[in-house]
């Protein structure tokens, strides 16, 4: 695959590498480690799915938010006639990689259903989420990355991704409450005996621990995931290994930090030094994996 040569092909994907250098924190660990071609193939899928996230994010009343969700998935629908610098460096990749295209209208319905304040009664109805906002994370790269033939690289890759968003929401509860949204299962609340809230410090109320439980046990199941996700690591030339494994391994860090100490993220939100995730991205340069 060649990289761009026309000036503004060129600068569209300069934008989108500025908005990868200063927004994608732990994903840009490993998007430096591809090569310059698949990095800035990345650099455009990860900028497009930015701007997905921050439509939900931002501070918009939701039925705006919800128009301009429905004018992006337009706009998904009909690259080739866009002159916006994301969506032409997205069509390039597209016409360069097998990416699935599909997937950012599924991370166009995920993000609705933040939007419209969806709760989950179990975790089969997480799932769904998860695989909506962050799977599709993971199709979309593996697009990039190539594999070697195996009909389970895209489930693999779609695990991964899902994997990676459970360690965001254990990470984020106390933030996603205080923003009212709940991502943790009705259904394992209420086994656990926990109801969320937050103290009058702002930190989330846990007198009997059953809250430290049932995260704990989370994280256990976002390991089984991550197991299945790392499946696809085998199947990716070095380079692409290395970067999804710098990518899996600094979230891999953070899980273990929530696994083994739960309390740590009802008063902050847990990140790892730049230190850690530079050795981390060593590391998975090595080959050695997360």
């Amino acid at each position: 695959m060649s990289a761009p040569t026309t000036s503004t092909t060129a600068q569209a994907y300069a934008v989108c590498a500025a908005i990868t250098r200063s927004q994608a924190g732990n994903f840009f660990w490993g998007i430096r480690l591809l090569p310059p071609d698949k990095r800035e193939a990345l650099c455009a899928l990860y900028a497009l799915s930015r701007r997905i996230d921050d439509i939900g994010d931002g501070d918009l009343p939701a039925p705006e938010k919800l128009e301009a969700l429905a004018e992006l998935r337009g706009q998904v629908l009909h690259l080739d006639i866009s002159d916006d610098p994301v969506l032409q460096a997205v069509a390039d990749t597209a016409e360069r990689y097998p990416v699935p295209l599909g997937a950012f209208v599924e991370m166009v319905d995920g993000v609705e259903m933040d939007v419209l304040g969806r709760r989950y009664a179990t975790f089969s109805e997480l799932e769904g989420y998860c695989r909506r906002v962050a799977g599709t994370v993971g199709r979309l790269c593996l697009g990039v990355f190539g594999a070697k033939p195996d009909a389970q690289a895209p489930h693999y890759a779609d695990s991964l991704g899902i994997a990676l968003q459970q360690v965001n929401i254990l990470r984020d509860i106390r933030e996603d409450l205080a923003n009212g949204r709940v991502y943790l299962p009705q259904d394992e609340l209420d086994a656990y005996e926990v109801e969320l809230k937050l103290d009058e410090n702002g930190t989330l109320h846990d007198p009997d621990g059953h809250l430290a439980a049932l995260v704990r046990a989370s994280a256990y199941r976002a390991r089984q995931w991550y197991a299945e996700g790392l499946r696809l690591m085998p199947l990716l030339d070095r380079r692409s290994a290395a970067c999804c494994g710098a990518m899996a391994g600094i979230y891999l860090h953070l899980l273990d930090q929530i696994g083994n100490r739960p309390e740590a993220v009802f008063d902050r939100r847990l990140s790892l030094s730049g230190w850690t995730k530079a050795g981390v991205a060593a590391r998975a340069l090595s080959g050695r994996r997360p």
